[in-house]
């Protein structure tokens, strides 16, 4: 059954969600060569207490770490670790967190930058760097269609034209979620699939949307709790916290 939200109840989770967004910002602003992954996990802690919230994935079926920290070929749930960053890894971070007894969960996914600029690690690494922005495009072109009336297909289905159009393989094993009082919720969303899948949306929907996408192929296999592609190849993954409301959809996690 999908839970819909009171207006009274989204409120609570947007709440949540900016305070999501600004825990996320100054992880990301940390990262940087030379740094072990637990180090990034030591800051969310501090900031988890100072902004008095609690971390979603720690102790979650057996999640020993309070954030997602996923480098290169791995999708999701990568453990933060003594493994040191390296300039030009591809790092993304998945960080959730319970506010008021609301969760919101966001992701991002970023080149480790050592003397570099984000232009200049561009320019040197095209490929890479389309991965990324085509994640982001389909994670923001997905959102636009999270609105009243559509099949939930619709979101699904925009995710994958817009990553298979760049030649991109879209993750099938990891999927989005409903998101409310609990981590997850119904309905399930994946990144591919008909536009016509799916229930009708509705006012006081609340989706976790998160497009995983790989260079190459979409297949994975699980290293640890962690999950890579099969063939290697590098992986990104955006991820908002989205209302549904009458005005359209809602990034809560902004």
């Amino acid at each position: 059954m999908i839970i819909k939200k009171s207006p009274e109840e989204i409120e609570i989770m947007r709440e949540g969600g900016k305070i999501l967004a600004e825990i996320i910002r100054k992880i990301s602003q940390a990262v940087k060569p030379g740094i072990p992954t637990k180090d990034l996990d030591k800051l969310a802690r501090e900031l988890f207490r100072f902004y008095k919230v609690r971390p979603a994935f720690l102790n979650y079926n057996g999640f020993p770490a309070s954030v997602c920290i996923s480098l290169n070929d791995e999708v999701v749930h990568g453990v933060p670790s003594n493994r040191i960053l390296k300039e030009g890894d591809v790092l993304s971070l998945d960080v959730g967190i319970a506010h008021k007894g609301f969760f919101a969960d966001s992701a991002v996914t970023m080149p480790v930058l050592g003397g570099l600029t984000c232009d200049q690690w561009a320019k040197n690494n095209p490929k890479l760097n389309k991965l990324i922005e085509t994640t982001k495009t389909a994670l923001n072109a997905g959102i636009k269609q999270a609105k009243i009336g559509n099949c939930l297909g619709k979101i699904s289905n925009t995710i994958q034209n817009i990553a298979e159009r760049e030649r991109f393989g879209v993750i099938r094993e990891m999927v989005g979620h409903g998101i409310g009082r609990q981590l997850h919720e119904e309905p399930q969303i994946p990144n591919y699939g008909s536009p016509n899948d799916g229930p009708i949306l509705e006012e006081g929907m609340v989706l976790a949307i998160e497009p995983m996408i790989s260079v190459g192929d979409w297949h994975l296999v699980q290293d640890g709790l962690a999950y890579k592609t099969k063939d290697g190849s590098y992986a990104a993954h955006f991820e908002h916290t989205v209302a549904i409301t009458k005005k359209g959809p809602e990034v809560l996690t902004k």
